[in-house]
């Protein structure tokens, strides 16, 4: 199984770093890396050139200009892009576990998706790791006290556990593993989709629509999320709706997704 990571990442080379560089210390390293960037200045590009040659299969790299917030589509571009036969996406400011890939690796199960967990960093944290400091322990100051037992490796705990997270792990495309068949089959994610929200929680429910079940890491897969201000929400609640009636009509397939990106690829080769 050749596995594929897209890193979605948006004008925080610092944060980007950090991540391609807990990329490269990876017990088991991806066999690619797609760096997604969502239109960010030249300092976005040349950290990723810096790292080409540091990690074992190069970094890839694909961009789209800015025009609001468009994380679905940089991903679909990176989905079409990728050849590996699962994909693990993960954003520009998830800093791994060494077991990171290893534990998406052993828990990846025909017919499933899987979530992982974040475990969030407040400022001062996030801080000292961008400024050289390790990875904090789960009961070091700055890591949110909800989510500290998520930082503990404990990976038989995990296939014990993983069907009751379902019902308490919110969706998440920051840390979540698909086939890329499976993406391929539902067109990936919604380009419909306006603004921050919900659009990862709308291609999971398309998948389960089509039968392809969730299951939940807890315990594995553990990244710490960089503190940063948040998105607009101004297109929550359209989002929502959105998604909810993918949830009521069934359907399994968006109109704009993965397949003009695939089509695009296919015309230049």
């Amino acid at each position: 199984m050749r596995t594929s990571l897209v890193i979605v990442t948006y004008e925080r080379p610092g944060a980007l770093e950090r991540v391609l560089a807990s990329v490269a210390a990876q017990t088991l390293a991806p066999d690619e890396i797609i760096v997604a960037d969502d239109g960010s200045g030249p300092a976005v590009a040349a950290m990723v050139e810096a790292f080409r040659e540091r990690l074992p299969s190069g970094v890839d790299f694909v961009r789209q200009e800015h025009a609001g917030f468009r994380a679905g589509r940089v991903r679909n571009m990176a989905i079409a892009h990728c050849t590996g036969d699962y994909t693990l996406l993960l954003d520009g400011d998830m800093v791994l576990h060494p077991h990171f890939v290893a534990d998406h690796v052993r828990a990846a199960r025909p017919g499933h998706w899987t979530q992982g967990v974040r475990i969030p960093l407040d400022e001062a944290a996030t801080q000292r790791l961008l400024s050289g400091g390790r990875v904090p322990s789960p009961w070091t100051a700055g890591v949110d006290f909800r989510r500290r037992p998520y930082a503990l490796h404990a990976p038989r705990l995990t296939a014990r556990l993983g069907r009751a997270a379902n019902a308490f792990v919110a969706v998440k495309s920051c840390n979540q593993a698909f086939w890329r068949a499976d993406l391929l089959q539902a067109n990936g994610f919604d380009e419909d989709f306006a603004g921050w929200g919900s659009e990862d929680k709308e291609l999971c429910a398309r998948l389960a629509n089509a039968g392809i079940r969730r299951q939940t890491l807890v315990f594995a897969a553990i990244a710490w999320h960089l503190a940063h201000r948040p998105a607009s929400r101004a297109a929550v609640r359209a989002n929502q709706e959105r998604w909810q009636e993918t949830v009521r009509s069934g359907r399994t397939r968006c109109a704009r997704g993965i397949d003009q990106h695939l089509t695009q690829l296919n015309s230049q080769g």
